[in-house]
């Protein structure tokens, strides 16, 4: 099972995010709106790279319909962005001074005036407004009407097999709008997904690890199975349960009481409640409380089967059970969009922020950067500041796939985690001991090699890489401030001489050889639904771990707000708040061994042994230092105390 989801896009361009805004979405700041002739302000980005003359197929139908969203951008754009980076940077005099939702809104929202003057004039073009919110506002029409609004033409271009409509220029807006417009999505519609009303399907089907296991690191030596690196290998884990991830990342006496997280996802597990009170219940975690996890659902659901709804439901039951496994009295809610596209994304973020739902989010979902757009990420990052100045902080899961090289064939970090205004969250491999101790982490990199039919040795050992951390250099967002001293230049410059965002930021616990038991309600074989338990990773692991982390860390400092972390996160590098982890730190290399159900739920069609070698993540490397797999490092036993107010 996918622990880290990739989003479908739905009118969104598939190309490489415009150097041009690089700059720009760093900082938080929408780029200025180039001069188009005297009337029009031109919204960059908005032309996807892969609408060339070479792939253009000819114009649009006229009659075609368009559905787009035009974003607001308020009323204060740079001064969002410069105060959202103020109340986040510990070094300024306006570090936590946060603001209400409501003043949020008053200060830097869109005025009735702006967004009368934006319904007018989409209305004036043969647009029909759908919808209005305080972050955009929502049209429908035939091609002509959206072609005139935007001052481009509509045409249908070739992208590889497949073909898409884009505008045959960048679009624009009126000049007297006055900046109103921050940019607009929809006018492509690359790849194209139904908008219809699903009924969530029921649970995917049922996955079971097989034994034998270890319950702590190291606890279960497979003595009958070959040796990896000159010596006998444990058995992977069974699944880290909250006691054993609360000892190894320094939790105390912590629980995050008082403390508000909340989860976004796709979708919505009919069966979370009970799952999350079963798992508690087996695995010695505090029993949930009355109201303290609470869930905002969308009225409808949409692209079920495009997406695959039910397997969005382990993600979310992953994420519960972590973050009230590590901080057991936060209180969690869950806010599941109505499907995967980045639409209902944004619409799932935007309401942590507009109702301040929680000062701490979890996000363990994403795409490759070369999937973002301008539009689309302008639209995330303003969302992103707008929760730094209320004290609401993102943590976004760095990814699965390593450099992505094998997963795409091009060298690349996901995003949102590529936002200067997240937090990204890498992973690793961890080994917790005898007694709940912490032994050591590498850096999440697996290479695997299975069993020969003689059961002497590992073919081809070490094996192929299937998995690890996410992380690298963006090749679209400049490096932010918090970055500068702290990442080294052969990461921040590896693609630009003024250099760039380096992925991630801080990391935990994401390998599932070494990873966390959950239990969730599946459906087997013979058709019925039961709860069940199993062993899950990824950085969608990692993220809500940190998240957990972070609320113990504001119980810490009196529940004030740690806000948009990153700024304080990299003021303590190189501090013993982190345990700097690094590649093979034994210096004997390490490997676990596993035995899984061919059919993934039970003896009947045999069973496949492999040995998993840690720490080897495609070309990424855990040293020393900020490194581009685990960032600063992971939450050592210094960390949440680092954040006590004195």
């Amino acid at each position: 099972m996918r622990s880290n989801r990739a989003m479908a896009r739905a009118g969104v361009s598939m190309a490489a995010t415009l150097p041009m805004l690089a700059g720009a979405l760093a900082l938080g700041i929408p780029a200025a709106h180039a001069a188009d002739g005297p009337a029009r302000d031109t919204l960059a980005g908005t032309r996807p790279a892969w609408a060339t003359t070479k792939a253009d197929k000819g114009a649009t139908a006229n009659s075609a319909r368009v559905a787009a969203r035009v974003y607001l951008a308020g009323r204060d754009a740079s001064g969002l962005a410069a105060y959202a980076k103020a109340v986040s940077d510990p070094s300024s005099p306006q570090y936590g001074k946060y603001l209400s939702a409501a003043q949020v809104q008053a200060r830097f929202g869109a005025t009735k005036g702006q967004v009368d003057a934006v319904k007018s004039w989409l209305a004036s073009a043969g647009l029909t407004v759908t919808e209005v919110t305080q972050h955009y506002v929502a049209v429908s029409g035939d091609v002509s009407a959206a072609e005139k609004a935007f001052g481009t033409q509509l045409h249908n271009y070739a992208k590889g097999a497949k073909t898409y409509r884009a505008p045959t220029r960048t679009a624009s807006v009126p000049a007297a709008l006055d900046g109103a417009v921050l940019t607009v999505t929809g006018l492509d519609n690359a790849p194209h997904t139904a908008s219809h009303q699903d009924e969530l399907p029921p649970p995917d089907a049922v996955f079971k690890n097989a034994g034998p296991f270890s319950s702590y690191y190291g606890s279960n030596t497979a003595g009958s199975l070959p040796s990896a690196f000159g010596q006998k290998i444990p058995y992977a884990v069974k699944g880290y349960t909250g006691k054993q991830l609360r000892s190894a990342y320094g939790a105390g006496t912590y629980t995050g009481k008082g403390v508000r997280v909340a989860i976004t996802d796709a979708y919505a597990s009919p069966t979370i409640a009970a799952d999350a009170a079963a798992y508690a219940k087996k695995n010695g975690d505090a029993g949930w409380k009355h109201g303290q996890l609470k869930q905002a659902l969308p009225d409808a659901y949409t692209n079920t089967e495009e997406c695959g709804a039910a397997g969005w439901y382990g993600e979310e039951t992953l994420d519960v059970e972590a973050v009230h496994a590590v901080a057991p009295a936060a209180d969690v809610t869950y806010v599941g969009a109505a499907s995967c596209n980045d639409s209902d994304l944004l619409d799932s973020l935007a309401k942590v922020v507009d109702n301040h739902l929680a000062d701490i989010v979890s996000n363990s979902w994403g795409d490759i950067e070369a999937n973002e757009t301008p539009d689309i990420q302008a639209a995330y990052d303003q969302v992103f500041q707008l929760g730094a100045v209320q004290g609401i902080g993102f943590y976004f899961s760095s990814g699965d796939n390593g450099d992505e090289v094998a997963h795409t064939g091009t060298k690349q970090v996901d995003t949102p985690a590529n936002s200067a205004w997240v937090t990204a969250v890498g992973g690793t491999s961890l080994a917790v001991g005898k007694g709940d101790t912490y032994l050591w982490e590498t850096g999440w990199g697996t290479e695997k090699a299975n069993l020969s039919a003689d059961g002497k040795s590992w073919t081809g050992f070490p094996g192929a890489f299937t998995s690890g951390a996410g992380g690298g250099t963006s090749k679209t967002v400049a490096e932010p401030f918090y970055q500068k001293g702290v990442v080294p230049n052969s990461l921040a410059k590896a693609n630009s001489a003024a250099g760039n965002r380096v992925v991630p930021d801080i990391s935990a616990i994401a390998d599932p050889n070494t990873g966390f038991l959950v239990g969730q309600t599946q459906t087997f074989p013979d058709g019925s639904q039961q709860y069940s338990e199993y062993r899950i990773g990824g950085t969608s692991l990692a993220a809500p771990v940190i998240a957990a982390v972070q609320a113990l860390s504001q119980e810490a400092r009196g529940g004030h707000a740690i806000g948009f972390a990153n700024p304080a996160i990299y003021a303590k590098a190189g501090s013993k708040a982190y345990h700097d982890v690094t590649d093979d730190p034994t210096g004997s290399g390490l490997a676990v061994a596993r035995v899984d159900y061919a059919n993934s739920v039970d003896a009947t069609d045999g069973l496949l042994t492999s040995v998993r070698v840690l720490g080897q993540d495609s070309s990424l490397k855990a040293v020393k230092g900020y490194d581009d797999v685990t960032g600063v490092g992971s939450p050592a036993n210094g960390y949440v105390q680092s954040y006590r107010r004195h």
